[in-house]
């Protein structure tokens, strides 16, 4: 393949649905009037790769190897920078990211950029996401340097209610996952979150296989093929 800065690697398979969530809507938000005004993108889609979250949490795998060689298939395949539509899997993103030899676009910022873009530059934000990514303080940490306070779900709301809806949307039980998840958002909601962070890429799919839920809510799908449209259209070969 002939290497092309403004290539967009798409490291995934974490879940597989996720990523293809994350290729359909990296397309229908890219401003596009023909073919040739979409972002050339290569889909690294290996499913392989051990569950993050065990691996974090010193219960399986290390998935970091099997990481590493999607980023190096990528770096082969002539990307100039890197989108990994899987939130946990950025508890290795300083290993990626020296490894990468270009930019890996990180999840958590480009959820910040999304709630500033959604006009909610303060305030309590309820996050939602696996017990790996609470548990590593990704979304606490750095958007609690950046203004905002999280709030989490309880334990028994992980144990009995999101990681089992994660693990239905990886089963593609989609429209069964909506009842645990729409009953935490509303927990979060009544604890004093005005607005919520869908912070594991298997939850958007399973919000959306029911109805609207009036709060405002961050997709980090969509936030990260926002951050990906914006990095190909800032690169000099766009211009």
């Amino acid at each position: 393949m002939l290497g092309d800065d403004r290539t967009l690697g798409v490291l995934g398979g974490m879940g597989p649905l996720a990523s293809a969530q994350f290729m359909l809507r990296l397309t229908q938000l890219t401003p596009a009037m023909r073919d040739q005004d979409h972002i050339p993108t290569v889909l690294w889609s290996d499913p392989r790769v051990p569950d993050r979250t065990n691996g974090r949490l010193g219960d399986g795998a290390d998935p970091l190897p099997w990481l590493l060689r999607g980023v190096e298939g990528l770096r082969r395949a002539g990307c100039g920078a890197i989108v990994v539509p899987c939130n946990t899997a950025h508890g290795w993103y300083d290993e990626m990211q020296d490894a990468a030899q270009m930019p890996i676009l990180h999840i958590v910022d480009a959820a910040a950029a999304e709630l500033r873009r959604l006009g909610i530059a303060s305030g309590s934000i309820g996050v939602m996401g696996t017990r790996a990514t609470l548990a590593m303080r990704l979304y606490q940490d750095r958007l609690g340097a950046q203004g905002w306070d999280c709030i989490t779900p309880d334990q028994r709301e992980m144990d009995n209610l999101v990681s089992p809806a994660i693990a239905l949307v990886k089963a593609n039980r989609l429209a069964d996952a909506y009842p645990p998840l729409s009953e935490v958002v509303h927990s979060l909601v009544q604890r004093g979150a005005t607005s919520v962070m869908l912070g594991c890429t298997e939850i958007p799919l399973g919000i959306q296989a029911g109805r609207a839920l009036e709060v405002a809510m961050v997709d980090t799908i969509d936030a990260l093929a926002r951050a990906a449209i914006a990095w190909a259209t800032e690169s000099p070969s766009r211009r």
